[in-house]
């Protein structure tokens, strides 16, 4: 039987994730990897997961195995609003929605937000995964100018003056893919501009709590509390495995996040959920972030440093304070993706830029480099690798 006439429309327009094919890639035998952003398997708490496997079950018993509540297991919730508050957000249980991982929440913004047609404003470059959240909706992008310091306040407000944007999507800190985070002046300017012309906001923050130098800086659902959807997951700072994420959104948008969460999955995970709630109200998350940013600050730091050392002086990259990624620019004449298998050759893997842009004939002289899975010895070895691969191939 031929099943082609059965596919919906929507799907001509939706694509595999290039990360996810590229990762089939690397998995091959001696390959390094600078690309997926991918948490190191030793940041995971696996001690803290069988004390909390106990803890669990003795406290909550056959509930933590029950269908539970679509907006997110009790417990959990009550945790996260003493959680957001120390990032300056004042949430109540009622405001948040647990969801499986932050990309269920982009996925249920799409869904609920963008009709065909509709102008949604993002960054260039953005984040792969929301573009692949939003695509099958038919959005029109709408391109924001960056800097070195994230999005420049100027371009947002002629786009906004300009009518008709659906709603901005944000990655402020530590950005994937570039790792830039957008300054405290920034901040403020953006959301008085939201506020200005009554703009809703998707904040992503999946990376602020993987900060190696500097200080936090406030997120913009903290200056404009009204017009800001707050996401984010533990999926850094947790498991990725057991897919936590959740966000806090006007009652509204909060309102038919539900509606299309009870339609995709009821429910995400109890057990997984009490898991995070006593994971994050018994203490073990503040004890445990410290080692994860012990493991990854020096392969930061081994990172840049053969950056540095190695790289050609026409190429540009990103220095953020934390993070997984560092972002790579180089001359115009070039093509990171035609480069990328030149360096796949000699066994060492990165994601090309272009693919974090909504236009094809962007980014082609960018590359996105990843530290997390690999030690400081191997990275050193890996940059000086690719760095004789770009220069073979560009001189």
């Amino acid at each position: 039987m031929e099943f082609d006439h059965l596919l919906a429309d929507r799907t001509r327009v939706m694509d595999v994730n290039v990360i996810r094919e590229i990762l089939k890639v690397v998995s091959q035998p001696g390959m390094v990897s600078l690309a997926g952003g991918i948490p190191a398997p030793e940041s995971f708490p696996l001690e803290i997961i069988h004390e909390l496997t106990s803890i669990v079950i003795d406290k909550y018993g056959s509930k933590a195995f029950q269908y539970d509540p679509t907006e997110g297991f009790g417990p959990l919730r009550e945790t996260l609003v003493d959680y957001l508050q120390l990032k300056g957000i004042k949430s109540s249980k009622e405001d948040i929605l647990v969801a499986s991982g932050s990309q269920g929440v982009l996925d249920a913004i799409g869904k609920i937000l963008i009709s065909k047609g509709d102008r949604v404003a993002v960054e260039a470059p953005t984040y792969l995964g929301a573009l692949q959240a939003f695509t099958p909706y038919e959005p029109e992008y709408i391109s924001l100018d960056t800097d070195n310091y994230g999005l420049i306040p100027g371009s947002l407000e002629k786009v906004l003056d300009g009518g008709g944007i659906k709603f901005i999507y944000l990655v402020p800190t530590f950005q994937n893919p570039t790792g830039r985070t957008v300054p405290l002046e920034r901040r403020r300017k953006i959301a008085a501009i939201i506020k200005k012309y009554n703009t809703l906001l998707i904040e992503d923050d999946p990376y602020s709590s993987l900060r190696y130098r500097g200080t936090e800086i406030p997120t913009i659902k903290s200056l404009a509390p009204d017009n800001v959807v707050y996401i984010s997951t533990l999926s850094k700072v947790f498991a990725p495995g057991l897919r936590i994420g959740f966000c806090v959104a006007p009652a509204l948008i909060r309102k038919w996040l539900v509606i299309v969460k009870q339609g995709t999955d009821l429910h995400s995970s109890t057990f997984n959920q009490a898991l995070a709630a006593e994971y994050i109200c018994g203490g073990f998350l503040t004890r445990h972030l410290p080692k994860i940013i012990d493991l990854y600050r020096p392969r930061q730091e081994a990172m840049l440093a053969a950056l540095d050392k190695y790289f050609p002086d026409n190429f540009n990259w990103s220095r953020p304070e934390g993070g997984m990624f560092i972002w790579a620019e180089g001359p115009e004449n070039s093509d990171m993706e035609a480069l990328y298998w030149k360096a796949v050759a000699k066994k060492v893997a990165y994601v090309p830029g272009k693919y974090f842009y909504t236009s094809r004939d962007e980014g082609i002289g960018t590359m996105r480099l990843n530290f997390t899975m690999t030690d400081e010895g191997t990275i050193d070895q890996a940059v000086s690798t690719l760095a004789e691969v770009i220069k073979k191939e560009l001189s």
